[in-house]
């Protein structure tokens, strides 16, 4: 399909989805969120990414909800919306966010479900649905308590308080912080690095720790131990042994 508020983009082996309405500071509206759906099912089924990053067009990674379109939704319309951060989760292949500046409500719930979050100096966060009579309905009660710790998190949705980059990466929100030029080549630099490991074992990986953040510890290490003797048969496997014991790089084909 052909996108307007959403630019998809790719550099070998690395697309870049980035959300782009920046006269209104990238808030999603019902058009940007079913052109992301699209965009992450694009990418779902091209084999040749490997890995994905997420950013926003000028001044904001994602400002919110659109609030117009907000006062009209219905509680069935609600309920019924596939959550974005979900779709992020299930896809099998990693997601780094590139937060470029204000990553609020349902953009700060976006940056939760990806698998490795790198902030400008730039970035803010926050939840701050209390301040219109809401409350986080896109995975911000669940995901940011298991990031941050409960009551950091509640201390954060019942105060609706946006915090900076640095706060951000000092209570665990972020992985690390970069000056703003730095963010896109230091984003690349990392999703490239992961482009040269094992696609099946990042997939695997991804769905250990995934499955592991809902699930008991018993369970999550049962259920990684059934990946490990997955990941035993794959073709990678025998390439990356046979790799390590020639010394040489491994050529991974991702079976």
């Amino acid at each position: 399909m052909g996108y307007e508020n959403i630019l998809l983009e790719r550099d070998g082996t690395i697309a870049t989805i980035t959300f782009n309405r920046p006269e209104a500071l990238n808030a999603l509206n019902n058009q940007t969120r079913a052109e992301f759906k699209e965009a992450i099912e694009e990418v779902k089924g091209d084999d040749s990414v490997k890995a994905v990053v997420l950013t926003g067009t000028g001044r904001a990674f994602i400002a919110g909800s659109d609030i117009k379109e907000l006062k009209g939704t219905t509680p069935l319309q609600a309920h019924d919306i596939k959550r974005l951060g979900e779709m992020i989760e299930e896809l099998e292949k990693p997601v780094i966010a590139a937060v470029n500046g204000f990553a609020l409500g349902g953009g700060c719930e976006i940056v939760l479900a990806c698998d490795i979050i790198i902030a400008s100096e730039k970035a803010k966060f926050g939840q701050p649905e209390v301040n219109i009579g809401v409350i986080p309905g896109g995975g911000g009660t669940q995901r940011l308590q298991r990031m941050v710790g409960v009551h950091r998190a509640k201390e954060l949705i019942f105060t609706g308080d946006i915090i900076d980059a640095a706060e951000a990466e000092r209570i665990g929100l972020v992985n690390k912080v970069v000056p703003a030029e730095e963010l896109m080549p230091r984003v690349k630099e990392i999703a490239g690095k992961i482009c040269n490991k094992s696609s099946a074992a990042i997939r695997l990986a991804k769905a250990a720790i995934n499955r592991g953040m809902r699930t008991d510890l018993g369970a999550g290490l049962a259920y990684e131990r059934e990946l490990y003797s997955l990941s035993l048969t794959t073709e990678d496997k025998a390439e990356g042994i046979e790799a390590f014991i020639e010394k040489r790089e491994p050529q991974y084909k991702g079976k």
